[in-house]
């Protein structure tokens, strides 16, 4: 069990020759260019060490859209949400057949399942979920369509234990269920990668070594955006480390790195907060001098927009939990995607700075 209470691209010009131009060039001296540059690549490779940009784009990137129908003798994986597909994918490669059910910018907390997912759980030999009541329906739905030996791992509840849950604004204890986002905190999410890798093993002995290394090589990018995130919030002033959000995502991410959830402004039960407790909030940034407070990329909200405007603070609506920016398939389409993509809203909004994410790149881990 992991103890939380541990500390711790540029835009290119085309170099393609325009076709007029090169139609008039003999063939001739367009070999004889391109010998030249392949005498002269050597050479300049060391200017290429010195620039910033990346030499090279990441290859390892792979969707999340698997079919489950190949023949292919892979294990059949199907998750939920995206933050958890993307540690899946990171741990089982191309070696797993890996499909998404939950959309993109979907709420996952109120997404009904449609009857074509019941076909794909079907097909599924296992499915990961957050658990923590986060997924209820589809879990639901697998269950009643599991097929023989075919296993539900939900990862939420074999990373804390119950003493460990927090309720809050969003999720009241009263109500049960607690705050499901643990992936918000990096560490959970290496928990969650450690759990995958245990399980694919199990079930495909014959790639458990694989699985393991690119667990291993997750892990260590885990580690680094948990210490670069640890620098950068470190540069806030302590008076600035507060976080009022739309949704609450940030539960188990603020106390590991020294930041305070004041509030949510969606209520319990999803619905847009009453004008009492508008005016409480606004009162509350005021009283506080919170210099910023955060909307979401999937709950936007002209509330929280007024909230921040009456109480003379910034208002940033690009947060993100379980969104990873870009299109699916692009680089950044990823969970540390989705954490580097939040800390470059988050830490200078609150007076910091993200130098120390610098060489933090989002792209998946996992190798071929």
């Amino acid at each position: 069990m992991f103890d939380s209470a541990d500390p711790r691209r540029a835009k290119g010009e085309s170099s393609r020759m325009p076709r007029s131009f090169a139609r008039h060039w003999p063939q001739a001296a367009i070999a004889a260019v391109a010998l030249v540059a392949m005498l002269l690549a050597p050479l300049a490779a060391p200017a290429r060490a010195a620039d910033a940009t990346p030499a090279a784009a990441p290859t390892s990137s792979l969707g999340w859209s698997d079919s489950l129908d190949a023949a292919d003798g892979k294990l059949k994986v199907v998750t939920t949400v995206a933050p958890i597909s993307s540690i899946v994918r990171n741990v089982g490669g191309d070696r797993i057949d890996l499909h998404g059910i939950v959309p993109d910018g979907s709420d996952s907390h109120t997404f009904e399942p449609a009857p074509s997912d019941a076909i794909l759980l079907s097909k599924a030999d296992i499915v990961f979920a957050n658990g923590l009541s986060l997924e209820d329906p589809t879990l639901k739905l697998a269950q009643a369509n599991l097929k023989s030996g075919a296993e539900i791992v939900t990862l939420g509840d074999q990373t804390i234990k119950p003493d460990q849950y927090v309720f809050d604004f969003s999720f009241p204890k009263d109500e049960g269920h607690p705050n499901p986002h643990l992936w918000m905190n990096p560490m959970f999410a290496r928990r969650y990668a450690e759990i995958a890798a245990a399980t694919l093993a199990k079930r495909d002995s014959a790639n458990a070594a694989y699985y393991q290394a690119n667990e291993q090589r997750f892990a260590a990018a885990l580690d680094k955006l948990d210490a670069g995130i640890a620098a950068a919030a470190a540069t806030v002033p302590p008076e600035h480390r507060k976080l009022l959000t739309y949704h609450d995502s940030f539960a188990y991410f603020a106390p590991r790195y020294g930041f305070t959830v004041i509030g949510a402004v969606q209520p319990s039960d999803f619905s847009e907060p009453s004008p009492q407790e508008v005016a409480a909030l606004i009162d509350q940034i005021k009283r506080e001098q919170v210099p910023a407070v955060f909307g979401s990329e999937v709950f936007p909200s002209d509330v929280l927009e007024q909230i921040a405007r009456e109480a003379n603070a910034k208002y940033i609506d690009k947060l993100r939990d379980d969104e990873p920016p870009g299109p699916p398939g692009a680089p950044e389409h990823t969970y540390l995607g989705l954490m580097l993509d939040d800390m470059r809203l988050m830490i200078p909004a609150l007076g910091g700075n993200v130098d120390a994410l610098q060489g933090i790149e989002p792209w998946d881990t996992w190798q071929p």
